[in-house]
């Protein structure tokens, strides 16, 4: 276990706001305290021993580990088809890069290979380095497949999708499918009742079919924007439908190049910072650099940080990393720090249902937090108490 330290002088982000000069007490893997430092109390209750380690952390910020919805991989390694070392290999990558939390996103495979591989991530979210299973494919929209194997796309009968939920042992995340497609608001339904996100993309889907899969129970709009119809004035089509509606919360990938400037800063003040959550849609490529890739079957090319397929030219996931996202966020799109919290912690971690351990800075809480600089380029890493990437060494 940790020892247990003290994080002092930083700008330290809680639900409540910004504290200034603030302090966090690490105490072994969890959150002691965290706000405005109070006076020592010499001995007795709340003392802090006197060679506890204090890390001086002025002129830097303090906020919540980053939590990951939707990501394919990392570090030259794909969480589809990866070994157990590959994906553990992926998942340090980001760690590196401060998402504390992730889950693993598979692309369109056969039922036979989705199958094993859920059963290979489940085991690495038994032993706590997965946080769980997204399934991205294949019940998804041939119109709208984006960079999945149109060969393996099938309807999302709930037979079929009830068959990966139980591969995955308890594991399952969260599920992205077209509900226009035959079975698909059955589907949603049966995610729903078995406490799994159904998500709502790679869609075709017009605005009262998109309506309708949010009665039945999504709750997600995968990567907004990305794999659905434009917003039109006469046929509105799913982006409207997922943007008004309070249940959904919206994904949105800042990397630049999948959404400009525009249709972000309209999707995160059309849907408030309670109800975005920024993912990275990571490929093999995300920290580790350009060159030819395989996401699932089909060969990707990255050229100057953008993956596209080699046939066909369709974006291919993202090379992005989450402490990029954030730091996009404040210095580009101009968005209050609080906000990109939300969307980078507090947001994913409450869909997962996992906010009573991850997504904010509070007594409790796992220690997972990121140090960044005063132009928020990252400096530190803690996860579970013990630094990752030590903003001392750096």
């Amino acid at each position: 276990m940790a020892l247990s330290k003290v994080l002092a002088g930083a700008r330290v982000v809680l639900p409540t706001g910004i504290v200034h000069d603030g302090r966090v007490i690490i105490d072994g893997g969890r959150i002691a305290a965290a706000g405005a430092p109070e006076p020592r109390p010499a001995e007795g209750h709340g003392a802090i021993p006197a060679d506890t380690p204090v890390t001086d952390l002025s002129g830097h910020w303090v906020v919540p580990g980053f939590v990951d919805l939707h990501n394919h991989g990392g570090g030259g390694a794909s969480f589809t088809s990866g070994t157990t070392e590959e994906v553990l290999r992926g998942i340090h990558t980001h760690r590196l890069h401060g998402t504390t939390t992730v889950v693993a996103s598979t692309v369109t495979g056969d039922m036979h290979g989705l199958a094993e591989r859920a059963g290979m991530l489940s085991e690495l979210a038994e032993q706590g380095d997965l946080a769980g299973i997204h399934f991205e494919g294949p019940f998804i929209s041939p119109c709208r497949k984006g960079a999945h194997s149109e060969e393996l796309l099938r309807d999302p009968d709930p037979a079929d999708v009830r068959k990966l939920i139980d591969a995955a042992r308890g594991r399952a995340s969260m599920v992205t499918l077209a509900p226009e497609l035959p079975g698909g608001l059955d589907s949603v339904r049966l995610l729903a009742e078995h406490g799994v996100i159904a998500a709502i993309g790679h869609t075709d889907a017009t605005y009262e079919q998109t309506k309708a899969a949010i009665d039945a129970g999504a709750t997600v709009a995968t990567h907004l924007f990305n794999a659905m119809p434009a917003l039109g004035h006469r046929t509105p089509g799913p982006i409207a439908a997922l943007l008004e509606d309070e249940r959904i919360t919206v994904e949105l990938i800042n990397d630049g190049t999948h959404l400009h400037p525009a249709s972000l800063e309209l999707a995160f003040h059309h849907a408030g910072p309670g109800r975005v959550a920024f993912i990275t849609d990571a490929m093999d490529a995300a920290g580790f650099g350009d060159g030819r890739y395989m996401l699932g079957p089909l060969e990707v090319e990255v050229a100057d940080g953008v993956a596209r397929l080699v046939e066909g030219g369709s974006i291919a996931g993202s090379t992005l990393t989450l402490d990029r996202a954030f730091q996009r966020a404040v210095t580009v799109d101009r968005l209050p720090v609080e906000d990109v919290v939300a969307a980078l912690s507090a947001n994913p971690a409450r869909l997962l249902g996992r906010y009573d351990r991850v997504g904010s800075l509070e007594p409790g809480k796992d220690a997972d937090l990121v140090v960044l600089d005063a132009a928020f380029a990252l400096k530190g890493v803690m996860r579970g108490g013990a630094w990752v990437v030590d903003p001392q060494l750096g």
